[in-house]
């Protein structure tokens, strides 16, 4: 199996892994001169080696845009470097955000008192209770017109209902907040990886016309040697 050294390793990795100096994107060529000043256009680099650089641009190029490196796009760049998906990564995340027994009553409540069924249920309530004080009772029951204990207890879930249907809407924003983040996240995820694909594609596109112009020298050399062989005989 064919093998080549690495210019700025020293190490033998296969033939197939091996990239000119000459094709790689300026950018990343003046990024690893920086590390190895011995790096040259006649060099040679390995693939994997090449990709470390791609990434560490990407790193230097959100340093310089952003300022400096915030939780979630390290672990974007953590998710490109492991070849894992977003999703795993997002969703690690929002299983951490367990809801505490106060929560979680707080967002049944304000689900149930926001519905159809939470007015149908109190509007039968305070039907029936106007009725029994006034009809049954002939208005001398516990609560006469202009039933005060009625306004007591509504004045008193009104107060109660107040915040816990606020304690909700936080949860509510917390959540949009996370699915913000997650968006965020998948959004830049898919920018570098577009990148890559970009560095990828024009060394791919100049390796091909490195091959080309390869196979176009060896036919000419072939080509010589034939009419070097028809002018002797």
């Amino acid at each position: 199996m064919k093998t080549f050294v690495s210019s700025i390793s020293q190490n033998e990795f296969q033939e197939s892994e091996k990239v000119h100096a000459k094709a790689i994107r300026k950018s990343i060529f003046d990024l690893i001169k920086k590390d190895h000043p011995q790096f040259n256009s006649k060099s040679l680099i390995a693939v994997v080696e090449l990709n470390q650089y791609r990434e560490k641009y990407i790193a230097d190029y959100l340093i310089k845009e952003v300022g400096e490196l915030n939780d979630l796009e390290t672990d974007v760049l953590k998710t490109l470097q492991n070849h894992e998906t977003i999703t795993s990564k997002v969703n690690l995340q929002w299983d951490r955000t367990s809801l505490t027994y106060g929560q979680r009553l707080a967002d049944k409540i304000a689900a149930f008192g926001g519905s159809w069924r939470f007015i149908i249920i109190f509007g039968i309530f305070i039907f029936v209770w106007m009725v029994i004080n006034l009809v049954f009772l002939l208005n001398k029951g516990f609560d006469p017109y202009p039933f005060i204990l009625l306004n007591l207890i509504l004045s008193c879930l009104a107060a109660l209902q107040a915040p816990v249907i606020m304690m909700s809407q936080n949860r509510q924003e917390e959540k949009d907040r996370e699915r913000a983040k997650q968006d965020y996240m998948v959004n830049l995820k898919s920018e570098l990886e577009i990148r890559m694909l970009h560095e990828k594609i024009d060394h791919l596109i100049v390796h091909q016309q490195q091959e080309l112009l390869t196979i176009q020298q060896v036919q000419i050399d072939m080509m010589d040697d034939i009419m070097k062989q028809l002018k002797k005989k």
